[in-house]
Order: structure tokens, then sequence, then C-alpha cells
């Protein structure tokens, strides 16, 4: 197809769009939908409502777990594809923008920018749900092909923005700028933008204009989660946790922000015979602090395990035969679930540690001090550091069981109140008669 044949469809699409309709066919955007990351779980409970109102949903990414016939891969997608990385190395960390630098962002702009048209046009896609591709920059030609084939087109579109640049030191000296403003994210009236905390909404709102709609992370709070089947009886013992240690579940990535240090140093004054388990792998940001992480647990005499090649989204076997178990499998098995971290866009695991009625040690980081805290949670509270009385708190929900109870049950309807599907459903609801003038 030339150029001017695909001005000419644009133009057809355009016009199919200037009347009201009520779209059926849902595109997912993300860089990855693959794992347990924040953005791939909040994406499968966004679908799993818009599939409840009758849509079909289709997923474009760098890598993708999806059902294989409703999904479109793409490697240069992916924020690890060597040339991908190798801008990102070129633009944040040398801060360098040569003029093959942006010849190869224009280049590979255009390439998923083809491959998004395909997308709709394969799918018969009405309408998109970008995820988080359109607010960290971790894919710049990814983000700026996305923001110019919305304008091209002007297909209804719903940004769902997990993390910004401007919330991460790394991203805030750059030599990409204007490709920032652009497109991280892109103030289009096609767009309807979503925050996952209140922060997030006053600063995309001071720094672009864009009035955002704030919609929290959710679980599915009014279905209590499954007793431990047989396939999940052994976690404990596949981790190492003897009968007589308590099970410490650290379920983040090994990053810095996570702040582990402070979940080894508690368990080191607790005394107890416990194990760290930490469920993550470092992800995108490197290995320098996962090796500060072990050295430090060996300095403090703490039994600490990383068990990231065993945990996955769904069941099933490595390819040297051990069992790959899911976060489902793991919270009811823990004890004390450790939360140190000091900033969140949100918090996936507290609201997991709530959905398995764990008690939960949580640093008080902005997010939570912002929207979740005045909730009424009851946790276990530290602020920046382990103090005494965090100890005795922490000793108090281990060895009284009545009041971990009432701890745990407390949280629980709480969460059921403020972040169960109900309260995604009702608001995604509203935004799409919104997006499409469209009542659902």
């Amino acid at each position: 197809m030339n150029i001017e044949e695909d001005e000419i469809k644009i133009e057809e699409e355009k016009s199919c769009r200037l009347f009201a309709y009520k779209p059926q066919r849902v595109g997912f955007i993300a860089t990855r939908l693959a794992g347990t990351d924040g953005v791939s779980l909040e994406t499968a409970k966004w679908a799993h409502f818009f599939k409840k109102e009758g849509f079909t949903c289709f997923y474009f990414a760098g890598e993708c777990d999806c059902t294989p016939e409703l999904s479109y891969i793409v490697p240069e997608a992916h924020f690890k594809h060597p040339n991908i990385r190798k801008i990102h190395r070129n633009c944040f960390k040398l801060k360098k923008r040569s003029d093959y630098v942006s010849q190869e962002i224009h280049e590979l702009r255009l390439r998923l920018k083809k491959h998004l048209y395909n997308f709709i046009r394969q799918f018969k896609i009405d309408l998109l749900v970008a995820e988080n591709c359109l607010t960290i920059p971790l894919n710049i030609p990814l983000g700026v092909a996305i923001a110019e084939l919305i304008s091209e087109t002007g297909i209804p579109t719903i940004a769902h923005h997990h993390d910004f640049f401007w919330e991460r030191q790394a991203f805030m000296r750059n030599a990409v700028w204007e490709y920032l403003n652009m497109a991280f994210p892109p103030h289009l009236p096609q767009i309807q933008h979503v925050v996952i905390n209140s922060s997030a909404k006053n600063q995309i709102s001071l720094r672009t204009g864009i009035s955002p709609t704030i919609i929290p992370n959710v679980m599915d709070f009014d279905n209590p989660p499954e007793s431990i089947d047989d396939y999940a009886s052994d976690v404990r013992k596949a981790f190492g946790v003897e009968d007589d240690q308590l099970f410490i579940l650290q379920p983040t990535r090994v990053v810095e922000r996570k702040r582990i240090e402070l979940a080894i140093e508690l368990i080191n004054r607790l005394g107890k015979k416990a194990k760290l388990v930490i469920s993550h792998a470092s992800g995108d940001e490197g290995y320098d602090y996962e090796c500060r992480v072990k050295e430090y647990a060996c300095l403090m005499g703490v039994d600490t395990v990383f068990v990231s090649d065993i945990i996955n989204e769904k069941r099933g076997f490595t390819k040297s035969g051990k069992k790959i178990y899911t976060l489902n499998d793991i919270y009811p098995h823990a004890d004390l679930v450790t939360y140190p971290s000091d900033f969140e866009g949100f918090g996936n695991a507290f609201l997991e540690a709530i959905y398995f009625r764990k008690p939960i040690m949580v640093n008080a980081y902005s997010i939570y001090s912002m929207d979740i805290r005045p909730k009424g949670f009851s946790v276990i509270e530290i602020n920046g550091y382990i103090t005494d009385k965090s100890i005795k708190q922490v000793e108090k929900v281990l060895e009284d069981e009545k009041f971990r109870g009432k701890m745990v049950d407390h949280n629980y309807e709480i969460a059921k109140n403020c972040y169960s599907y109900s309260v995604l459903h009702k608001k995604l609801k509203n935004l799409l008669e919104e997006c499409t003038a469209c009542e659902f």
C-alpha cells in the first residue's frame, strides 16, 4: 500500500468514527504482557472487565503469554529488544543522542506504527488501551508510534498510566525531552487518561494540563482465595522452609527502591528462625542491587532464597523438571509479608497480602500515606527504618493468633469496599461512556 492509499484509508477510518457507536473489540498495547509484573497483572484484570461487558480482547506486545490467536507480537515493541536497549542506553545513561540514534528512533517508529496499523486492521480494533507504554519511556519508538497512530486515526483510546518518567530519577536527565513531551504521555483529545493514585493525578495535571481519572489497582475481594490444594501443598518444602522456620515473604522485584535490606534487618533483629523468600527477579534495572541484597543477607546471617525461576503467572514445570508455582500458591503459606519500599505507583503486593489475609510490614511510602493509610488498614508500619516498636509489633502479630485474625479480617473488609473488582467495573463503565459516547 503506497502513501496516498494509506492516507485514503486513514480518512475512511476517521469518518467511520464520527458517529457514536458501541465498540466491541479492544486492543491492549504494552511492551510486555507476560509474567507477574504489575502492568501484566492489572491488564488481565481490565481484560476481565471488558470481556464481561461483551468485548473481545486482543493484545499487541513485544512479549505476550495471552492466547496466541488473539495476540500480535512484535519483538521491537519489547523494552529488552537489543535496538531498543541501545537507544535507551544512549538517551538515558550516556545522555548523548547522535544523528544515528535519532535515525534509529524514527526507523523503529515507522516499523512499529506499520505493525500497529496491521494490528488494528487484522483484528478490527475499535478501542485501544495503552498499558504504561505512553507513561514510562522504556521504548521511545513505540510510544511515539502510538501517539502518531492515535492522532492520525482518531481511534478512541484509554491510556492506563502506572509510573511516569518524572517519578524515576534515572529518567530526569536525558537527551530526548521533545519525545517525552510529545508521547509520555501525549495530550490528545481522543485519549482518556487513567492514573492509579492521587499524586499521579496532581502531577500529570500540573505538568501537562491533562485531567485524568483515578482507578486504583484492585483484586477480586468479592471472591476470597481458595484453600491450598494438593499442587501447592509442598511450597514450603520447594523453597527450603523448614517446619520450625517462619516463612517471611518479600513479594517484589529485586530493585533498590524496594529496600529489601530493611526486611533482612527486621528478621535479624527478630531473633527467630526464619527464611526470607524473595519472589521476583531483578527485572530491567540491573543486578547490582541483587548482589548487594545477597551480601547483606549473608552479613546479617539471614537465610534468604530467591525463587523467581519457579514462580510465574501459570503453573507448570521448568526445563529441569521443577514445579512452577503462582503467587496465589505462595501467599497462603507465608507467616508475614514484608513490603518496605521507598516508592510504589500503588502497591499490588499490599493488596495481595490483604487478599490472602496475611499481616504485612509496610514502609510508609508516599502513595500508601496519601491514598491507602486513610482507609483505616491495620498494619505494621515503619518510616524508613526498623525500630524496637516495629519489632514488638511483629512479635505480637506472629505470636497472638486471635489478634492476628482480627487484624487481617478487618483489612479484608476495608479492601472489599475500596479495592474490589466491583469498584473497577463501576469506574471503567463511566470511563467508557465518556470515551465512546455510548451507554454500557
